[in-house]
């Protein structure tokens, strides 16, 4: 790695920390209309993040604008570990007394759109700090599509090299095409958040609670203003409205402006949508037979609480009508499964993502037609390209490197202190950015506030590998990546 490798990291670290201290005049100004004192600890975490930024893009602003590969993977986990830092320093210094353990915890899992919190008593919390967290998540889902668009493709992690091309499907422009893409799908992102958010205040919630709300619906992020989460309500409009933009965050952003362009050819195209879409269906059809079944409930009720549950698994958000781990053994099983699965590519979701299930399921097919029709000649083919050896290994590679990298976790939680079931839940959830465990001691009936703090930095660090879809942080692990 150069120095001006190392510089222009830097110099685009400080343009973040810039955003985020811009961000945090919002809940500043709200806790100050509303009285609440922790309006001065945004201010001074603002200014302090401002310093740092400003520092940061002056001592670099000479760095040669030299952009390579190495420089890709640097840059994405620098920025999103200095952004972590700097956001979770409200939730360090404000009233509600917390160690910086827990809010480095809160603010990965926020920026991560996890949903995992260490919170209690947020049904009387100051406005200003429930604001921040769904802000953290706001930002989180808007960094993570432009990552998926511009950063993934390019860094060929986990074969999102297939994703390389969908820019061109809605501009011509070579050079500035890409960024065009980013602005309209941000567009796109806002323009559901404010839709939700109506649409929420029209089912009933405060307007407060419906921009909070809507900003963690779209991001799948899973963060409520209320310790019961959407179980609070009790409302079945409010449930569908969720569980129609919870899906909708699970689905390309970029899929809707092309969408809107030409639905023909791309609903002839598309194929992680409607598998994602099926896979749903089928998760919640399942889950409200077996919950008809075996809970005593009766059907309705089954399946009011498994829609809605299940949706929020499989889209990796984390909201929880209901503490569904204690349905029974299959139920565990059913939602550590669906932890797995995750949404599609160029979305908010987190986990496995259902292209690369798509893959290796036809890969699958592929080599047991070889076993048995060795010199016959088949193509494995996802939306109607060939794929490579390359990208078919990468795919392969990343599920390999995902199931490891849980079951190493997981033992390594286990040692923290954790019992088998909160540990393998926990840090499933943690990569899927899922949002609740299973279990009594993590499921989506309590928090994270008891697990040990030696636990919380694993869960921590899970997220992160998760949300950058673990090569771009295990790269920076090898020896050859710092040679130049």
């Amino acid at each position: 790695m150069s120095v001006g490798s190392f510089q222009f990291v830097l110099f685009v670290t400080g343009i973040l920390l810039n955003v985020v201290a811009s961000a945090m005049a919002v809940p500043a100004i709200v806790d100050y209309f509303d009285g609440n004192p922790d309006w001065q600890v945004f201010l001074a975490s603002m200014s302090v993040t401002f310093y740092v930024g400003l520092s940061l893009m002056e001592a670099n602003r000479g760095a040669p604008k030299h952009f390579s590969i190495r420089t890709g993977f640097l840059l994405t986990v620098v920025g999103w570990l200095a952004v972590t830092v700097f956001a979770a320093l409200p939730l360090a210094f404000c009233s509600i007394g917390i160690s910086f353990t827990d809010a480095f915890f809160e603010a990965m899992s926020g920026l991560t759109t996890s949903g995992s919190t260490i919170l209690v008593g947020l049904d009387t919390m100051a406005p200003g700090l429930l604001l921040w967290r769904s802000m953290l998540q706001g930002i989180g889902g808007l960094g993570i599509i432009a990552m998926a668009m511009i950063m993934m493709p390019f860094l060929r992690v986990g074969g999102m090299q297939l994703f390389h091309s969908e820019s061109s499907d809605i501009s011509e422009r070579p050079v500035p095409r890409t960024f065009h893409v980013v602005g309209l799908t941000a567009l796109v992102y806002v323009g559901l958040i404010v839709v939700c958010a109506v649409l929420l205040v029209v089912a009933g919630m405060t307007p407060f609670d419906a921009i909070n709300h809507a900003m963690a619906a779209v991001a799948t992020g899973g963060f409520s203003t209320k310790d019961a989460s959407v179980g609070f309500y009790n409302s079945v409009p409010i449930e569908a409205v969720l569980m129609v933009f919870m899906t909708m965050g699970a689905l390309p952003l970029v899929f809707y402006a092309r969408l809107f362009m030409d639905w023909r050819r791309v609903l002839l195209r598309e194929r992680q949508v409607p598998m994602f879409l099926l896979v749903l269906s089928l998760a919640v059809a399942g889950t409200s037979v077996l919950r008809w079944k075996t809970g005593g409930v009766p059907f309705g009720a089954a399946v009011r609480d498994s829609a809605f549950n299940v949706v929020s698994i499989l889209t990796d958000t984390g909201f929880a009508t209901t503490d569904y781990s204690r349905w029974g053994a299959w139920a565990i099983a059913v939602f550590m499964l669906l932890m797995f699965v995750g949404g599609c590519a160029g979305s908010t979701a987190g986990a496995i993502k259902i292209f690369r299930w798509q893959i290796l399921f036809r890969s699958m097919t592929y080599q047991m037609r070889r076993a048995l029709s060795p010199h016959r000649v088949t193509v494995v083919r996802h939306d109607g390209h060939a794929l490579d050896n390359e990208t078919i290994g990468s795919v392969r590679n990343f599920f390999f490197m995902y199931l490891l990298t849980w079951a190493g976790f997981s033992t390594a939680c286990m040692i923290s202190g954790l019992d088998y079931l909160s540990s393998t839940s926990a840090v499933a959830q943690a990569m899927a950015n899922a949002g609740p465990g299973l279990g009594p001691l993590v499921g989506p009936a309590t928090t994270f506030r008891d697990v040990p703090d030696a636990a919380k930095w694993l869960l921590a660090v899970a997220m992160l590998l998760g949300r950058l879809e673990l090569m771009t942080v295990y790269v920076l692990l090898s020896i050859g990546f710092w040679r130049d």
